[in-house]
């Protein structure tokens, strides 16, 4: 009887545990699958604390330049090219639209298939390290954009800037 009691409490456990499903934090989403969108309050999450781990301000989410980010990652990806100037120099694209930076930095990436490789890989590069960590850049836009017939598939655009006089 023990046994049979000891079954239907591993049984029900089991069933429990089953309904719950784990679920994968937003920076560790693949975006080399169709459909697939970026997280951008996890992105600005992340970058916000790297910041401040390094005594700077965080940023927050810019609809004006989550459009900027998302049109370069587009647009490197139809290309099938890694470039900053894929679509237009950075300054020419935030004067084109009318942003009114008063600073602006981008990193640009491609191959990395989640938000943390991504990251990753541009706090281990020295001048994309150093664009993160600009002073006084108080804003992002950040997108991937994802090309299945292309050498990297997933193609990245992050721009920090700053309105501030």
């Amino acid at each position: 009887m023990r046994v049979f009691v000891a079954i239907l409490l591993t049984l029900a456990l089991g069933a429990c545990a089953a309904e719950a499903p784990i679920e994968q934090p937003a920076m560790y989403a693949d975006m080399a699958t169709p459909g697939a969108q970026l997280d951008a309050v996890a992105a600005a999450t992340m970058i916000s604390q790297y910041r401040q781990n390094n005594g700077l301000g965080t940023v927050a989410i810019d609809p004006d330049l989550m459009k900027l980010a998302e049109a370069q990652a587009r647009t490197m990806a139809s290309q099938n090219k890694l470039d900053h100037d894929a679509k237009a120099p950075l300054a020419k694209r935030l004067n084109v639209s009318g942003y009114p930076a008063t600073a602006a930095v981008e990193n640009v990436s491609a191959g990395y298939h989640t938000l943390a490789e991504a990251f990753s890989g541009w706090r281990d590069s020295p001048p994309h390290r150093a664009n993160m960590l600009k002073g006084g850049v108080t804003k992002l836009g950040i997108a991937a954009s994802y090309a299945p017939n292309t050498k990297y598939k997933v193609f990245w655009t992050l721009i920090l800037a700053s309105t501030d006089a």
